[in-house]
C-alpha cells in the first residue's frame, strides 16, 4: 500500500498530518501569529469528528475545516493579540524605566505629569495600557521615555 492510498482511505490521518505540520510551520515560521495556528486547530479538530465517523465525506471534511478555523480565529484572536502585547519588553535606554512613581496629574494617552526626582515630568500613559486614566495622587511605573516626556503604566 503507497502513501497515497493509505491518505485517500484514512481521511482523519491526512488531518492529523496536516494539522501538525501547520503547527510546526506556525511555531517555526510565522511566530505565533495565528492565521496558520487557526488552520491547524481546524485540521485536528476535524480529524477528531472524521475518526471518531460524524463526517464521512470529504465534503463535508473541507467545510469542517474552513468552519472550525473560523470558529477558532473567533474564539482565540483577542487572547492571542493580549498574550503577544505582554511580551514587549521594558525600553531600558534610560535609568528611568522601570520606576514605580507618583503621578503628580491626571495622566491619559494625551498627557499629565509624574513627580520624579524632586521635579513634574511630562507624562502620558502607555497606548497599549488597560487603563484609561491614573488620577492625581495613583502610582504608575515608567516604561518608556520619549524625547522629556515619560511614557507610563499603571503601578
Amino acid at each position: 500500500m503507497d502513501i497515497i492510498t493509505y491518505f485517500s482511505e484514512n481521511h482523519a490521518s491526512l488531518l492529523f498530518l496536516l494539522a501538525g505540520i501547520a503547527f510546526v510551520v506556525e511555531l517555526t515560521v510565522m511566530g505565533l501569529s495565528g492565521l496558520v495556528l487557526f488552520f491547524a486547530i481546524g485540521c485536528f479538530l476535524t480529524g477528531i469528528l472524521t475518526y471518531m465517523g460524524v463526517l464521512n465525506s470529504w465534503e463535508a471534511e473541507v467545510f469542517s475545516v474552513g468552519l472550525l478555523s473560523c470558529a477558532a480565529a473567533l474564539v482565540l484572536w483577542k487572547p492571542l493579540r493580549r498574550f503577544q502585547s505582554k511580551a514587549i519588553p521594558i525600553d531600558e535606554s534610560s535609568d528611568m524605566t522601570g520606576r514605580e512613581v507618583a503621578c503628580a496629574e491626571t495622566i491619559t494617552t494625551t498627557g499629565g505629569a509624574i513627580r520624579y526626582s524632586g521635579i513634574n515630568w511630562p507624562a502620558r500613559l502607555d497606548p497599549s495600557s488597560d487603563l484609561a486614566e491614573i488620577v492625581e495622587g495613583g502610582r504608575c511605573v515608567i516604561v518608556k521615555v520619549d524625547g522629556n516626556t515619560m511614557v507610563v503604566r499603571g503601578a
